[in-house]
């Protein structure tokens, strides 16, 4: 019987990399994998398109007035009470704590060796995408998925801890957003989206070895604002597994539930992936980040600065009991947040301090219902571990019923801007200046994951901070001392700390660069929808000197 589809030298017709291909990535883009890469391209991409033109267009109903709320065409999926998802995939059916972070090829080694059950390995906010990372990450994903790992740095050696004894994280791969192209790799003369691009390398290279590990194909998807973007992920699965003649439902797909739209449709995104969905996760400072963008045009929604706009602020327990309730009644996951936190090695009491605040925070989440959290730093797993050993005896609590009975969560609720106490301080402002600054600098040097204050921050949190100050300037908050907050006071602000900044870090930084980028958007002269893609074309080496390649 003959392939339904086209041989791969065909399917390579019109594909390029317009960037150099290292040898020891030469087994990772090879021919098939780029002829999926080509194959998903050009069966998705108009819908893609189409699905991000969707996003401008509900943007604008909100900037007119239009609020989001629960859809009434997609009511019945909502109140059937019959469907569920798939039952829980080998190496995920206990996820009491995830790990997560970029993919260089220490942070890699030391993911799979934290002893937590899952390591989410990350293409999207906690990594540049530099094209040598970029490829590097999936040469590692490689190299990990098949437990042949290394690496050296300054005389130290890592490697992975291959006792039969000790388990190994089942391994998940969080790809771009809708939203990133893929400069890099062009097909018929258009830029590939990262995301497809992310996974259709991935999955091609290590779908069957994964499964013969013991575990599969597994995913975080990011960034959705409808469900029908998560249809689109559907489909690409389904198209994926018919091309290497894998059955269906072997992919399995968490959802990062960090848009405020996405949080109107949680049922339906599981309802699009119902064959495929491992859960729903509270991306919490990227649900934050899209709160303040979405409702952008609106004074009444203006949040106080960062530190005070926790999970227990209404509107955001609000949220994760939505997600949790929804979760558990389709029998998936409800995955928790993050604990960014990383050592003060310097200060044990400080240190100490912080650490129980982490044990605090996950005993919410516990107690709330959560299957799982996340850690950005492998120090935190046994205190993380702790919390959800004592408090969750079965792998799960998909079952278990909830310690405060459920009352239905309605559209006021997720989208109160109510926090105790609310206040903006000028060190709020400083702190905003300061993280979004140095994320962008370091960015701009191809570091996606930057440890500033001992939190790790990422995209996601740099987006908080350059998207609160606008929304402060916008609409002419005032500080807790009775200062209104205009453009010149930023911009005083903004000079002040950039000069420190300035001053106190290495020759070659980028920090004049970052300060181009981030000045308008602190002063309200322009908002850009994500500062990924405001800062994309200066991490591609296109149009730069390199041995581009026709296939």
């Amino acid at each position: 019987m003959s392939s339904p589809f086209p041989k791969t030298a065909d399917k390579l017709k019109g594909v390029e990399i317009l960037a150099s291909i290292p040898d020891r990535a030469k087994h990772i883009l090879n021919a098939e994998a780029l002829a999926l890469v080509a194959t998903l391209h050009r069966a998705f991409q108009p819908t893609r398109k189409q699905l991000l033109a969707n996003r401008k267009e509900q943007q604008a109903k909100r900037d007119r007035g239009e609020l989001p709320d629960f859809l009434p065409e997609t009511e019945q999926i909502r109140n059937d009470p019959t469907w569920t998802g798939p039952p829980l995939a080998r190496g995920l059916e206990d996820r009491r704590v995830e790990i997560t972070g970029p993919v260089d090829r220490k942070m890699v080694i030391n993911a799979l060796n934290s002893g937590v059950a899952t390591y989410m390995a990350d293409f999207e906010d906690s990594l540049t995408p530099a094209w040598d990372n970029l490829i590097d990450g999936q040469v590692n994903l490689y190299d990990g998925v098949r437990k042949n790992i290394s690496f050296e740095q300054n005389g130290k050696k890592y490697a992975l801890n291959t006792d039969p004894k000790r388990h190994l994280p089942t391994l998940i791969v969080r790809p771009r957003g809708w939203h990133l192209d893929e400069k890099h790799v062009r097909v018929d003369g258009e830029p590939v989206s990262g995301g497809i691009f992310d996974f259709a390398i991935y999955f091609y290279n290590n779908a069957k070895e994964s499964v013969a590990q013991g575990f599969g194909p597994y995913f975080y998807l990011p960034k959705m604002e409808h469900h029908l973007e998560a249809k689109l992920w559907n489909d690409i699965f389904n198209h994926a597994q018919d091309y290497i003649g894998m059955t269906r439902g072997t992919i399995r797909g968490s959802v990062l539930i960090e848009t405020l739209p996405a949080a109107f449709q949680m049922d339906e995104i599981i309802y699009q992936l119902r064959q495929h969905i491992g859960g729903l996760n509270c991306g919490r400072w990227d649900y934050i980040f899209s709160y303040i963008k979405s409702l952008r045009n609106h004074p009444e929604f203006i949040l106080p600065e960062r530190s005070q706009v926790t999970m227990s602020a209404p509107f955001m327990s609000s949220y994760v009991k939505l997600l949790v309730n929804t979760c558990h009644k389709r029998q998936v996951h409800a995955l928790g947040g993050m604990a960014a936190q990383i050592p003060i090695k310097e200060d044990k009491a400080r240190n100490q301090a912080a650490l129980e605040n982490v044990a605090k925070d996950k005993l919410r989440e516990v107690n709330a219902g959560c299957d799982s959290c996340w850690v950005a730093h492998p120090a935190l797993v046994p205190v993380v571990l702790k919390v959800f050993n004592e408090h969750m005896k079965g792998p799960n609590q998909i079952n278990v019923p909830p310690k405060v009975p459920y009352t239905p969560v309605t559209a006021r609720d997720l989208l109160s801007p109510y926090v105790p106490d609310a206040k903006i301080t000028e060190q709020g402002i400083r702190t905003n200046i300061i993280i979004g600054l140095s994320y962008i600098e370091a960015w701009l040097r191809n570091i996606g994951c930057v440890p500033i204050n001992y939190l790790m921050e990422d995209a996601a949190t740099a987006e908080v901070s350059r998207t609160q100050i606008w929304q402060w300037v916008t609409h002419g908050s005032k500080t807790d001392e009775g200062k209104t907050i205009t453009k010149e006071y930023v911009g005083k602000l903004l000079k002040e700390e950039s000069d420190k900044l300035s001053k106190n870090a290495k020759s070659g930084n980028k920090f004049s660069q970052a300060l181009v980028y981030f000045k308008p958007e602190c002063l309200a002269e322009k908002y850009s929808d994500f500062v990924t893609t405001l800062l994309y074309d200066d991490v591609t080496t296109i149009g730069r000197p390199t041995a581009a390649e026709k296939l």
